[in-house]
């Protein structure tokens, strides 16, 4: 990823032939992003697949007007995605990928690099496969433990044929809640555990993937520990021959629970419809089918299990294949009208892509067709009710937030029912609390939120009753709630439905769809709002726990942070954090301003590659480290060498970019050196702006030391401007276009001297106009430089004899009441008796004596000696060794630095108050 600047990286694997690739590894991507590539089929026209065809690397892009055929509507626009097929003796296994932020196809280079890499990974993977006992994975053998391992990986469980035994991998063991201790590995014993319904079907499963030559999957039931039942799905790996000793039956492992009770919500809802439909899996093999599907095709006993093609060849001649085939690879509906000569009529075919397959839903348009009027209003309410269904269940699907929910049933959920707003409500700490709402008023949310769940009045008990509740008009309510006269008033409501989410005979909360007029609910409506709650509710509770999953993460990132920039006499600053669109989990961006001795200041910028709480830790771990190495004065080249130390020894696959900028407001100099970071942007006073040529380091964890710095002149009023690659790179693909069109924003400001925090918003709006879609955090660090002024500068040069201590007495001496400053002159001569005094006896000349007026009074001493001085403890006969004890015991702060021909000694006084 770092040597392709990708935003993430993911492994597809191959099963089983012919079968979809599916999602392995990944890092740095998003949720939604990963959901929409759990599963690659070979004949698709992405990346990966194209790469295990042709067995070479391969890429596609996305980008502004996506071509959906072309396969890239999965990515971002104006991204890439680069895949090298994954060798193996038999062919290539899967594929790796990376995910660019530019539509740019890489480099015949980082092509090699890339396929360098798919190939040491088919190695590890043919050794992993070829070791002993790797067909055989127990519960301790399995690599990683279900607390490291993805919520989307699936559990190992194989069957050995000869010794009638079953062993499961720890995650096995977790989804099917056996105890893993007592579990005595007998395949009865495990059997006695499923269901007693579904043991017939999962033993002719069974039995069907031992002798057969094709993979085979079956969802069943399993007892838990607390006598509950759990859906699980079993899907089988590979078989051996019946007479090795080796022969057995490896099968993956998933929980299926919500999946399955997604399924009967539906399943039922479809089954209210006049519309008949079928359900096909990726191999078109029909799957499901109900409604009037049986009576509109007819002979429904050749359908289950078959291909439909194969099944009812006929569809094929009438294009039906073919639109099915088109609305698989554009991944959007597709409507067909085909005369049925076996009853003598006309059916309209729809046909829905889904995850795993296809929905085809049929209604019969006989009328219409010979009619050649519009559709009959009963046949277009009972189709709409259907075929909006599926958009609902999908939006749901892909919400990652409570916002997103309410927002999907807002879109999908309140045309098929004609109402006019929605509002979820759930229930913390006992009380009432909106996650979210669409036409509701802030009044009635005022009214309800942070009452009590227990003893609320009547009027709030539809909240929590944990029933359906249908309210069909204003008087209805006031009737059956007194209390509450005035709530539809209050609310601009007519009918009201309290919807309760129930997740695992849990009460969550309740969705409240509302009608701008009254309305009288059907009982199929009924059913159908019931249903659909469920949808609701599972989708809400996940939504639920991603919300406090983000904002945790993002209260760390935010803690990791400067809550406060400090103010300093060389610099005033301003700065701006934005993290990345809602898709995007938090990052490793971070900022900071470090006051160091002699009004000096630092002024940091860096950002560590990827997203994700690690990162996050990351980019705090390097604040702090930073903050350290800088207290310390050393050198910027020698901080970076020990900062890159420390990131190559958090991880091989660990890079940061860092910019570090020290400026002196005495001689205006700044030294400036950079890592993989992008070089600052410098605004003269007369309001040109430029970037200063910097040498190039490559970032940290990944350079070789030394490390080259850069000297700038800053004049007084001068602007630097350090940032992150998100600001230059979010609204433009090359960095180079993002920051010319910086340099041409900080040119055109505003004349005069605008406030630093105002110029942040309007750099951050004139180069970030949609803050929603960018790809990167960004972060931007502004400085306007102070000069100190010649008059609070005193310096002097001494002789290297004892005479020098007496003369430096006599010059601060004078220069103190020059400043009006007589009440710091006995302990400022005595600070700095000491300080040359040290040098004559312990070190070597030229000396150099400095005070400096400023917010305290400070005082520098600096020789041509490297050795530091060390306060110590002295014994009560040691006649020395109590000078740095005095300096400490006289001043508010010391320390000492390195410089170019020595070091210098300082010290803080703090000025006297008054005028």
């Amino acid at each position: 990823m770092a040597i392709l600047s990708g935003l993430g990286g993911m492994i597809h694997l191959a099963t089983v032939d012919d079968e979809p690739m599916l999602l392995t590894a990944h890092t740095g991507l998003s949720d939604a992003f990963v959901r929409a590539w759990e599963d690659v089929a070979r004949d698709e026209a992405v990346a990966p697949a194209h790469a295990v065809r042709t067995g070479s690397v391969a890429w596609t892009s996305a980008h502004r007007r996506q071509d959906s055929r072309a396969g890239t509507t999965r990515l971002p626009v104006g991204t890439g995605l680069t895949s090298a097929p994954i060798p193996a003796l038999g062919g290539p296994v899967g594929a790796l990928s990376v995910l660019t932020p530019t539509a740019q196809e890489p480099d015949a280079e980082e092509g090699q690099v890339l396929a360098a890499m798919a190939r040491c990974i088919g190695e590890r993977l043919s050794a992993v496969r070829t070791a002993p006992g790797a067909a055989k994975p127990g519960p301790r053998d399995e690599p990683g433990s279900p607390e490291t391992r993805p919520e989307s990986a699936c559990g190992i469980w194989h069957w050995d044929f000869t010794g009638g035994t079953v062993s499961l991998d720890a995650y096995a063991f977790r989804f099917l809640g056996i105890d893993a201790d007592t579990f005595d590995g007998r395949i009865d014993s495990w059997q006695r555990l499923v269901h007693p319904e579904d043991l017939h079907r999962v033993m002719t499963w069974m039995s069907e993937a031992r002798r057969g030559k094709s993979g085979y999957g079956v969802e069943y039931r399993i007892r838990q520990g607390d006598g509950a039942f759990r859906w699980v799905e079993s899907r089988s790996r590979n078989r051996g021959d019946a007479n090795d000793e080796e022969a057995g039956l490896s099968c993956t492992v998933r929980d299926a629970t919500s999946s399955r009770l997604a399924q009967e919500f539906t399943g039922h809802t479809l089954r209210q419809t006049s519309d008949g439909f079928l359900v096909l899996d990726s191999a078109w093999r029909v799957t499901r089918i109900g409604g009037q599907a049986e009576y509109l095709l007819g002979s429904p006993e050749l359908l289950p299990g078959r291909s439909l093609w194969e099944a009812i060849p006929a569809l094929s001649g009438l294009g039906v294949a073919e639109a099915g085939l088109r609305a698989t690879a554009e991944r959007r509906p597709l409507s067909v009208d085909v005369p049925w000569s076996a009853q003598q009529k006309w059916l309209r075919m729809r046909l829905v892509p889904a995850t795993d397959g296809l929905t085809v839903y049929l209604n019969d348009v006989t009328g219409v067709r010979r009619g050649g009027a519009g559709e009959d209003p009963a046949d277009t309410v009972a189709s709409g009710h259907t075929s909006r269904i599926v958009p609902l269940t999908q939006a749901l699907a892909a919400a990652v937030t409570g916002q997103n929910v309410v927002e999907a049933v807002a879109e999908h959920m309140l045309p098929l029912f004609g109402a006019t707003g929605v509002s979820v409500w759930v229930f913390e700490a006992g009380r009432i609390f909106l996650v979210a709402s669409v036409g509701v008023p802030q009044e009635l949310v005022d009214r309800v939120e942070g009452l009590p769940v227990e003893g609320s009045p009547p009027v709030f008990q539809a909240l929590v009753d944990g029933v359906p509740n249908f309210i069909s008009s204003p008087e209805e309510f006031i009737r059956r709630y007194p209390g509450g006269a005035d709530i539809p008033a209050l609310s601009g409501k007519s009918a009201w439905a309290f919807l309760p989410m129930i997740v695992s005979g849990r009460r969550v909360g309740n969705c409240v769809i509302t009608y701008g007029r009254p309305h009288q609910f059907t009982p199929e409506e009924r059913t159908l709002l019931t249903a659909l709650s469920g949808l609701v509710a599972q989708a809400m509770e996940r939504a639920r726990l991603y919300d406090a999953e983000h904002a945790r993460a993002q209260e760390l990132q935010r803690g990791l942070l400067p809550r406060a920039l400090p103010a300093t006499p060389a610099l005033a600053t301003a700065a701006r954090y934005l993290p990345a669109g809602e898709d995007m989990a938090v990052g490793g961006d971070w900022y900071d301003v470090i006051p160091l001795s002699a009004d000096r200041c630092a002024l940091v910028i860096g950002d560590v590659m990827g997203h994700g709480l690690s990162e996050a830790a990351t980019m705090g771990r390097l604040r702090t480290a930073v903050q350290t190495l800088a207290d310390l004065e050393m050198p910027p080249d020698e901080l970076f060498f020990h900062l890159n130390e420390l990131v190559a020894g958090l991880g091989e696959d660990l890079y940061a970019t860092c910019l570090y900028a020290e400026y002196d407001p005495v001689d205006h100099h700044c030294t400036v050196i950079t890592a993989g970071n992008p070089p600052p942007a410098v605004v003269r006073p007369d309001g040109t702006a430029y970037y200063p040529e910097l040498p190039v380091n490559p970032p940290l964890g990944a350079a070789a030391p030394p490390f080259e710095t850069a000297e700038l002149t800053l004049p007084e009023g001068s602007l630097l401007v350090l940032y992150t690659d998100g600001l230059v790179e979010s609204a433009d693909p090359d960095i180079g276009q993002g920051m010319a069109r910086l340099r041409r924003c900080l040119s055109t400001a505003p004349d005069g001297t605008p406030e630093l925090d105002a110029l942040c918003g309007d750099l951050i709006a004139a180069m970030l106009p949609d803050q929603h879609r960018m790809s990167d955090d960004t972060v931007l660090l502004v400085a306007r430089t102070h000069a100190t002024a010649p008059r609070d500068i005193a310096s002097w040069r001494l002789s290297d004899d004892p005479r020098a201590a007496a003369k430096a007495r006599h010059d601060i001496r004078d220069q103190l009441a020059a400043w009006h400053l007589q009440e710091l002159t006995m302990a400022t001569e005595l600070v700095v008796s000491e300080l040359v005094g040290n040098v004559v006896r312990h070190a070597k000349g030229p000396i150099t004596l400095r005070l400096l007026r400023s917010q305290t009074l400070i005082c520098e001493v600096t020789d041509g000696s490297a050795t530091m001085p060390r306060i110590q403890r002295a014994a009560d006969t040691d006649e020395g060794g109590r000078g740095l004890q005095l300096i400490a015991a006289m001043t508010d702060r010391w320390g000492a630095r390195y410089t170019p021909t020595g070091k210098c000694i300082w010290t803080e006084q703090a000025l006297p108050s008054g005028p």
